[in-house]
């Protein structure tokens, strides 16, 4: 059965974006979906462990008939899953290529290099490491490369769109480090004020002026990032995690062509590979090998040499032309969305986006918070989060915003008609929030999902 269906879907498969010729080809392609998740994908887990295998194809489920709108998440490809999954697992290679504490290296080696030359290629670095095991960590040896205890970091504040391992109190980090805040001058644009952060530099002098955020929907203005850090003497880092994929297919702008010192980033998000961190260098060996000496041994042990070969394979589709046309769709399928709540006079921050994320007022919009669109919405199929707003009146498990964003669906092979619509449907459901506009939402969501099924493959 399994077979057939593949073969059906693959008789009328179409090359861009993982679409397909027609609905009728979309229908069988959702088919072969549900035959592969029930007859393939955990046959030893189903005899293993039956509860186990009940999340997992409840999972499964869930992601094929519901939209996933969260902007750090997206799918993978299956290439990348069986890299995941691969024997890597079970192989110990602390150390880096070529110097490693364990013998049996020689595939491990290959592995990694390739992880970090096409990562090097990808975004214009000189140096690489694949190491990390997530943003954070990613951010956390950053840290520990380039600071001593005591040190100034100036960064986004979390309320105005910055990222908790950018210096929010509750983290250990600023037990450690100094941490100063910059914010958005006018929130109504997103303009950040950078007069006011030259003068905040030029007092705290800072050792590190870090880009980057977490619901921040607009560009930054890398020049001006790297001449404040050049006046003060600071290395000039940006946290690129949201957008990664974007910078990588060309659809925003590099920070290392604007002089930027060092890169760190997670791997999943826009850049569509397994959940993971990265550290890029621009040009200076001196950083590198600090960055390298704080991952391994400073801060983590043996590196998850599966999860680097899933990042290898998922830079490798990131360098395909294809990607770049992805990275584009990302944001045509954003705009089509905000110009739906624009229309509707719905308070966006920043008034818009410039990337793959909105971030909504509901509370001033709509009269609802944000932890209860974020349950509402989730009862209509579509999976988002609630999120704090700048200066935020509310409290952060049930703030005045939801984020929401278009790499996963752009994924799926959603267009800007798609991607419009699911915005009516969300307004819809967050003006009436009756049962029966809740569930008619929930039945044409599933009907989008099901004519855009998770693709295999994408190159």
């Amino acid at each position: 059965m399994s077979w057939l269906c593949w073969r059906r879907w693959e008789l009328n498969q179409d090359s861009d974006f993982g679409q397909v010729k027609s609905f009728e080809a979309r229908l069988w392609r959702a088919f072969f979906h549900f035959c592969y998740t029930r007859t393939m994908t955990f046959p030893f887990i189903e005899q293993e462990d039956p509860e186990i295998f009940a999340a997992l194809v409840g999972e499964e489920q869930r992601q094929a008939e519901g939209l996933e709108l969260i902007p750090s998440e997206n799918y993978v490809s299956r290439a990348v899953k069986e890299a995941s999954a691969s024997s890597l697992t079970n192989k110990y290679s602390e150390g880096y290529p070529g110097k490693r504490y364990y013998g049996g290296q020689e595939y491990t080696d290959q592995v990694e290099t390739l992880a970090i030359d096409r990562a090097k290629t990808l975004f214009g670095a000189a140096y690489a490491n694949v190491q990390p095991l997530s943003g954070a960590n990613a951010n956390i040896a950053m840290y520990m490369a380039l600071l001593e205890p005591g040190d100034t970091v100036l960064g986004m504040d979390l309320s105005h769109g910055g990222h908790l391992t950018h210096g929010h109190p509750v983290t250990y980090l600023t037990k450690m480090f100094n941490f100063v805040r910059y914010q958005m001058k006018n929130v109504e644009t997103g303009e950040i004020d950078y007069e006011e952060m030259r003068r905040t530099a030029k007092e705290v002098r800072p050792k590190i002026i870090l880009a980057g955020f977490s619901a921040y929907p607009r560009e930054l203005d890398y020049a001006k990032f790297v001449a404040i850090a050049r006046e003060v003497g600071a290395v000039a880092v940006m946290d690129i995690a949201h957008i990664a994929g974007l910078i990588a297919g060309k659809a925003a702008k590099n920070p290392f062509d604007a002089g930027f010192d060092i890169m760190t980033s997670t791997t999943h998000k826009t850049l569509r590979g397994p959940r993971g961190g990265l550290i890029l260098v621009r040009e200076s060996e001196e950083l590198a090998k600090k960055i390298d000496k704080a991952v391994f041994p400073g801060l983590q042990g043996g590196p998850h040499m599966h999860q680097i070969a899933a990042k290898a394979v998922s830079f490798r589709e990131a360098l395909a032309p294809s990607f770049a046309a992805y990275a584009k769709q990302i944001i045509a399928n954003t705009k089509a969305m905000e110009r739906v709540y624009s229309e509707h006079g719905a308070r966006m921050i920043t008034g818009g986006s410039d990337n793959h994320l909105i971030l909504l007022d509901v509370w001033t919009s709509f009269g609802i918070s944000g932890g209860e669109a974020e349950k509402l919405l989730d009862r209509a199929g579509i999976t988002l989060n609630k999120n704090t707003i700048a200066d935020d009146t509310r409290k952060p498990m049930d703030p005045s915003g939801i984020r929401f964003g278009t790499p996963a669906m752009t994924t799926r092979g959603f267009g800007t008609t798609e991607s419009a619509r699911v915005a009516e449907s969300m307004i819809e459901v967050l003006t009436k929030r009756d049962d029966a506009t809740v569930e008619r939402a929930k039945q044409e969501v599933k009907n989008l999902a099901l004519a855009h099924p998770i693709p295999e493959s994408f190159v």
